[in-house]
């Protein structure tokens, strides 16, 4: 496990603060994509602070722009090189700084484009060299020279960097980096690197810290989530770490110890259980493949773990998830899926599917609609298989029509959908336990939060309630969200 603690790289900080001394520089970054990128934001938002830097909303006032890319759908480069066309006036008119980071960053053919098309340019970092944005910044600004930062090995976990989140009740937490899986329509090995899992003891640190800060409910997250150390196992790596919770921190209950064995992912979850003040944990994305019976223990005897579990089917056709390279098929899903319910009566579904993949027939869309049924899922995040450059699946010869792909797509929706609706009338008259997470957006006069199966809830109430966890009697349901009254009310 090749983990550093970052010092040289974040030197740069104090060489920029001081250029920033008597100024009052702004920043504006653009996050496309998942939770890892937003995690990713936010270390870079952590050292800009330190630097001296402010964030702003407003793109026409900041003296830096930085674009954090994905690269998992078609249209994020189309959003990419629209984006740059707008910015550039900034570059002409003020000197703006633009910087491009995150995972389109490791495609060379992006790279490239962006140097012939995109001159104005400063910095182009990558996923793994991330670490080293205040260097590149420094240089950029110093020396006035265009950076490219990219390096094509899987790089290494990095721990210190800063972080600075918004959200001051929900955090994410990267347990882990990249994916060894090379599903056939997914980029995210090659850009992200092969796994690297964090130290047990540097997760638990960090939880400990947001803990003292007053957050209430973690994410950890991980392109392959639940294969936490496994990649060390199979190299012949000890795992058996030794972590220590703080005494002060413990949650008591007459036989906790603040010591205790991490060498997995179930092992981590019941680790971070232990930690007071934290009231929620969640988790993501697992791999069916790898969900194995002691995680589904580990969730049933963890009070803090929500009974809510996202497992990406991505297809319900064996024929196809063959073809992904998902190492599962429909009748394992589905077995698993019932085994996991049969275990922990409480627990709901959220998945992911594609639509539209190549040789996907008739037979093969019904087969996703039949486990959709079957598993009753409460969120379904649903995707148009579009193709990406460097995976098997563009290479495919049988690809599918466009028009054949938003026929599926429009029929999977409305399936959905409907099943969402009666989903939502089942808990009108329930009582649910919510975090209240703030000001719903869509009317500043309720709250909103989010149950533990995570939906929305939106009720009146006072501000002193952010943060807590509290009762709520639902009393109607609408298409995205439920509405409901605080019990003694």
């Amino acid at each position: 496990m090749q983990i550093k603690k970052v010092n040289e790289e974040l030197k740069y900080i104090e060489k920029i603060k001081e250029m920033n001394i008597n100024k009052s520089p702004k920043y504006h970054i653009l996050t496309m994509g998942c939770q890892l990128n937003e995690n990713d934001s936010e270390k870079i938002s952590g050292m800009l602070n330190e630097a001296g830097y402010s964030k702003t909303e407003k793109i026409e006032e900041a003296d830096l722009i930085i674009f954090n890319t994905c690269c998992v759908r078609e249209n994020a480069e189309e959003r990419l090189f629209g984006k740059l066309g707008e910015v550039k006036k900034y570059k002409e008119e003020k000197g703006t700084i633009i910087a491009i980071g995150g995972c389109m960053m490791q495609e060379k053919h992006i790279t490239n484009k962006i140097k012939e098309s995109y001159k104005f340019v400063d910095i182009v970092f990558g996923t793994h060299t991330l670490e080293q944005f205040p260097k590149d910044l420094y240089e950029s600004i110093k020396e006035k020279k265009k950076i490219e930062d990219i390096i094509d090995i899987d790089g290494i976990v990095y721990e210190g960097v800063p972080v600075y989140r918004e959200d001051k009740i929900k955090a994410s937490v990267t347990i882990m980096n990249g994916c060894n899986n090379f599903c056939t329509y997914c980029i995210v090995p090659y850009v992200r690197g092969r796994e690297r899992s964090r130290n047990p003891q540097d997760i638990i640190n960090e939880v400990q810290e947001l803990a003292k800060e007053g957050y209430k409910e973690i994410t950890l997250l991980g392109q392959n989530v639940n294969s936490y150390l496994v990649s060390q196992k199979e190299k012949g790596e000890d795992v058996n770490f030794k972590v220590k919770i703080d005494e002060n921190l413990l949650e008591q209950s007459g036989e906790e110890k603040s010591e205790i064995i991490v060498n997995s992912f179930a092992t981590l979850l019941l680790a971070l259980n232990k930690i007071k003040g934290i009231e929620r944990i969640r988790f993501i994305s697992p791999h069916p493949k790898d969900f194995t019976d002691d995680v589904i223990e580990a969730i049933k005897n963890s009070k803090k773990v929500c009974k809510q579990i996202h497992l990406p089917l991505q297809s319900g056709s064996t024929k196809i998830l063959k073809a992904m390279n998902r190492k599962y098929t429909k009748e394992e899903y589905l077995k698993l899926a019932e085994k996991i319910k049969k275990e922990i009566p409480e627990i709901t579904f959220s998945t992911d599917i594609i639509v539209g993949f190549p040789g996907e027939t008739e037979e093969d869309f019904e087969d996703t609609l039949d486990v959709v049924r079957k598993v009753d899922f409460e969120q379904v995040f649903m995707f148009i298989y579009s193709r990406r450059v460097g995976t098997v699946a563009d290479k495919m010869e049988n690809q599918i029509l466009e028009e054949i792909k938003h026929e599926r797509f429009e029929k999977l929706k409305n399936q959905v959908e409907s099943r969402m609706q009666a989903q939502n009338k089942n808990y009108v008259g329930k009582e649910v336990e919510i975090l209240v997470e703030g000001k719903s957006k869509n009317n500043d006069k309720m709250l909103t939060g989010r149950t533990i199966s995570n939906k929305i809830v939106n009720f009146e109430g006072t501000d002193d309630l952010i943060g807590k966890v509290i009762k709520i009697k639902i009393i109607s349901e609408h298409q995205w969200y439920l509405k409901g009254n605080i019990i003694g009310n």
